[in-house]
This record gives C-alpha cells, sequence and structure tokens, in this order.
C-alpha cells in the first residue's frame, strides 16, 4: 500500500505543479480560475489517499471543508464573471 501511495502522491504533485503554472499564465480568468478549481480537487484527492494510507477518518472532515471551500469559491468566481461579461 505504501508503493500505491507514494507514487500517487508523485502524479498529484506533478498534475498540481502543471495547475499552478496554468494559474500563473493562463490566458484569461476563466481558464485560471478552472486550473484553481482543478488544483483544489488534487489537493482533496491528495488528502483523501493520505486518510486511505494512514487509515485514518480524522483527515475525512478536513477533506470535507475544502471540497465545500473549492465548491462556493468556484460558484461565486463564476458569478462574478458571469456578471461582468453582461452588458
Amino acid at each position: 500500500m505504501e508503493i500505491v501511495a507514494v507514487i500517487c502522491h508523485t502524479m498529484l504533485a506533478l498534475s498540481a505543479l502543471l495547475y499552478v503554472a496554468r494559474v500563473a499564465f493562463g490566458p484569461s480568468l476563466a481558464d485560471r480560475v478552472i486550473a484553481l478549481d482543478c488544483l483544489l480537487i488534487t489537493g482533496v484527492v491528495a488528502i483523501g489517499v493520505e486518510a486511505t494510507r494512514t487509515r485514518s477518518g480524522t483527515y475525512l472532515d478536513v477533506l470535507l471543508v475544502v471540497a465545500l471551500v473549492a465548491f462556493i469559491g468556484t460558484t461565486a468566481v463564476a458569478r462574478f464573471i458571469e456578471r461582468q461579461s453582461q452588458p
């Protein structure tokens, strides 16, 4: 199980680096918001992998809070972008 967790964390770290690059150099605000949302989802998955590796339920509360914050933040920014584009 340890080897699988290390492989998962390595792949998640690589994808997080790519998302950070997209947030930094994204051509539009919508691209940056989507990349940030994907980065938060990657963090949620990493927390889930760690909870599975340690077989501890204490991480699940953190996982739920991060997922809710990511959803609310993405929804708020999407509404902002929608209102900004309307005449």
